[in-house]
């Protein structure tokens, strides 16, 4: 967790930025990122310098060891003055940025990849001076903390881009992780990434399931500084967890950035941050392993809005549903990518679900006759705001095989007012949602498939079978009787209660004496004047 110290340090910083004329929040993040990527490369280097020390070996530097290179190094430059420091930022360390975008020995890999075309956009040199002491004073060394300043900073984007693209709050995301439950040893992908949020929270939530507690095995830190605990049980899969375990696509150069730091400051120097727009045609050139049945988990909050071109469109996605619609057909990119066996969470607007046209069904029909659809959880909307207002849901889904019975949700409060403002409120169903998914999926395992719809008071479904209550589950039959309609209004049951009134005669009564109060008021009144 942050401190109240290092948040005030970012705000502050944050001020200086706009009023020296940087106002986009997206580009803050960009310029603090270089200055954050120039000391991480001379933390790693001074890693590896210690290392040389103890065996004598020389080691492919970054840096180099020359008089010249080593003005590159963070420690050499931070304390320039600030004409001298832009200038030297400016034309010689974010230049020597573009040399390692095809050095992968760095430890870095797309990160430096993304950083070839870094360049310093901070004109006020103050502003530059503040900048580089706050990065300084960042404790970066510490992996359980350096994940949280970016994502601090990342929740200071309040603007939607163009394309439907927005962020996707925090809270949603790791509910979404907890419902998937994703394991170190599999293969996670977010298709439209952005800032990487799905995947930087699926390590921190890997993290702190698969570690124990200080209190349980205490820690120590390695020779970078980052905190290890003892009864850290994913270390046997951190090569896995570093080279192929992440991967996220993006046709956005600032995001793609963006996310690659996110996800080395969140401990994944390797994750797999790829250009590329997943529902392009060039998709199977550049990606033929990954675009279909590769991965174990996708987790998206893809684009909501926009048509493509149907000619720059994967013909074989364009198979699954015909349509020009983004949202129908990211999904069906999805169905294609999973593996047999693997699983998706996916936000999507509520017209996937009802939307009447023939795309729209077709979609629907695959994900339950040829795949096991898992769950609908509807989301209020509010969560989107400032960014949007739009209906939501979760979709949870399993590639294969076919769906007997859906679970529905129908979350109401996530913790936080459903205005523009979002401030935390005492109502939250987030907690109530995993705990009964996680009850429902244990039921699922134990006994397999069987009808809610019954009376049989043993039947482990039966806690789901009132569709008055948030939880409820629908077969398959009359799911498919109402064409497929996903919807959690076409099934849940309204409870009506019965209002009430005073008779007539003694409403009257009552406005006949409010009436004689008021008049006697306005005598007083009068009697004043």
């Amino acid at each position: 967790m942050l401190t109240g110290k290092i948040r005030n340090d970012i705000d502050k910083l944050w001020e200086k930025f706009w009023t020296g004329g940087i106002t986009n929040p997206l580009t803050v993040i960009e310029q603090i990122s270089y200055l954050m990527f120039a000391r991480m490369l001379d933390m790693q280097e001074e890693v590896a310098e210690r290392k040389v020390a103890r065996s004598g070996k020389e080691f492919d530097r970054i840096f180099p060891n020359t008089p010249e290179g080593q003005l590159l190094r963070w420690k050499n430059f931070k304390n320039l003055s600030g004409k001298e420091l832009h200038k030297h930022l400016k034309t010689e360390v974010y230049p020597h940025f573009a040399k390692l975008g095809a050095k992968t020995e760095s430890g870095f890999g797309h990160v430096a990849e993304y950083m070839q075309d870094a360049d310093l956009e901070i004109k006020n040199e103050s502003v530059l001076v503040s900048a580089v002491e706050m990065v300084e004073a960042l404790p970066l060394t510490q992996s359980d903390v350096k994940g949280d300043i970016y994502e601090y900073l990342l929740s200071k984007l309040t603007t939607a881009g163009i394309n439907g693209q927005f962020r996707t709050p925090r809270h949603i995301i790791d509910a979404m992780i907890e419902l998937i439950a994703p394991q170190p040893t599999e293969s996670i992908c977010d298709p439209a990434c952005g800032t990487a949020g799905f995947l930087a929270r699926t390590m921190e939530y890997l993290s702190r399931v698969y570690s124990s507690s200080e209190a349980e095995g205490g820690q120590w830190k390695d020779e970078e500084g980052n905190i290890h605990y003892t009864g850290d049980q994913l270390e046997p899969y951190r090569t896995h967890i570093n080279k192929n375990m992440f991967w996220g696509f993006d046709f956005d150069t600032t995001m793609l950035r963006v996310s690659s730091m996110n996800m080395a400051l969140h401990g994944v120097n390797g994750a797999n941050i790829l250009y590329q727009d997943s529902l392009s045609k060039s998709i199977k050139e550049n990606f033929p392993q990954q675009e279909e049945n590769f991965f174990d988990v996708i987790l998206a909050n893809p684009p909501f809005k926009g048509s493509l071109d149907e000619t720059n469109t994967n013909p074989d996605v364009l198979g699954l549903v015909k349509t020009k619609k983004t949202e129908l057909l990211f999904v069906a990119h999805i169905l294609r990518a999973l593996k047999l066996g693997g699983r998706a969470a996916v936000i999507v607007p509520d017209g996937v679900l009802f939307g009447s046209s023939k795309a729209h069904q077709q979609l629907r029909e695959e994900l339950i006759e040829r795949n096991q659809l898992e769950a609908i959880i509807s989301l209020p909307s509010g969560v989107f705001k400032p960014y949007a207002g739009v209906s939501t849901a979760i979709m949870i889904f399993t590639k294969g095989g076919e769906t007997d019975q859906v679970w529905f949700y129908d979350l109401a409060a996530d913790g936080y007012s459903l205005d523009d403002k979002r401030t935390p409120i005492q109502d939250n169903d987030l907690p109530d949602l995993i705990a009964q998914y996680e009850k429902y999926r244990k039921a699922r395992e134990t006994v397999g498939w069987k009808s809610a719809a019954t009376s049989d008071k043993n039947n482990p479904y039966a806690p789901w079978s009132d569709k008055k209550q948030k939880a409820f589950l629908v077969d398959k039959a009359a799911i498919a009787e109402q064409k497929y309609d996903l919807s959690i209004n076409r099934y849940k049951e309204v409870v009506y209660e019965e209002q009430s009134y005073a008779p007539p005669k003694e409403i009257l009564k009552e406005l006949k004496k409010l009436e004689q109060e008021i008049m006697q008021d306005l005598f007083e009144l009068e009697a004043m004047l």
